[in-house]
């Protein structure tokens, strides 16, 4: 009987030491509720950084090659580009672009 009692004491020992929560483990907000509301779920992304990434491809967009915007206005324009595959683009572009005066 003395050993029962000694086990029984020993058993709750354990399962004191093992299953304490510690005060740090309190101290996450995710213990008490893991989910997030709508809207502090995309805080991490800031509007600033997005406003700024499509500024920066906008300004990429205006300061592209002289050669490029010239090979993209052949591009869209049929004639030009089947010309441009027999003799290139500038070439193409020169063709049938380059005559045009502008103000």
């Amino acid at each position: 009987m003395r050993t029962l009692v000694i086990l029984t004491l020993l058993a709750a020992l354990v399962i004191a030491a093992t299953c304490y929560e510690s005060h740090e483990s309190m101290e996450s907000h995710e213990y008490l509720n893991p989910f997030l509301n709508r809207r502090r779920a995309n805080d991490f992304i800031q509007a600033d950084t997005r406003l700024r990434a499509i500024t920066q491809e906008r300004i990429k967009e205006r300061s592209k090659a002289p050669q490029e915007h010239q090979r993209e206005l052949c591009e869209d324009y049929y004639p030009c580009e089947m010309y441009a595959f027999r003799h290139g683009y500038a070439a193409a572009y020169k063709h049938y672009f380059g005559r045009r005066r502008t103000k």
